[in-house]
């Protein structure tokens, strides 16, 4: 009896086609092909972007630290109005973040026993 039960294959392979059954929800699909105005379309990346904000003169960046939430704070800021244009991370994010640090601190300067004191 022979140790060898490898198969070998004989001549090129060739690939099987699977048929894919039809699904009676395809079959009833409403049609996708939606007119212009509703469709997206792929921009050619050889077409140059227009982006005033970072290059007129108007526009400063700023970085501080936000001590109450302890985090660094990213802004850019319209040097005429003074108004802030965008910020990261965002006002709501930093009170939660405040509030959270704040309620950290007052826990740690709780003092309490460690936990393998008794109290007799």
């Amino acid at each position: 009896m022979s140790t060898d039960f490898s198969i070998k294959p004989v001549g090129a392979p060739v690939a099987t086609p699977i048929a894919q059954p039809v699904s009676e929800a395809a079959n009833n699909a409403v049609a996708t092909v939606l007119p212009p105005s509703q469709s997206v379309t792929v921009v050619d990346p050889s077409t140059t972007v227009n982006n005033e904000l970072a290059t007129s003169g108007s526009v400063s960046r700023q970085a501080f630290l936000d001590r109450a939430a302890g985090s660094i704070v990213y802004q850019t800021i319209n040097e005429r109005t003074g108004a802030v244009i965008s910020q990261f991370p965002d006002s709501a994010t930093l009170q939660r973040r405040a509030y959270y640090r704040a309620l950290d601190l007052t826990k740690s300067s709780i003092p309490r026993g460690a936990a393998t004191d008794r109290n007799v």
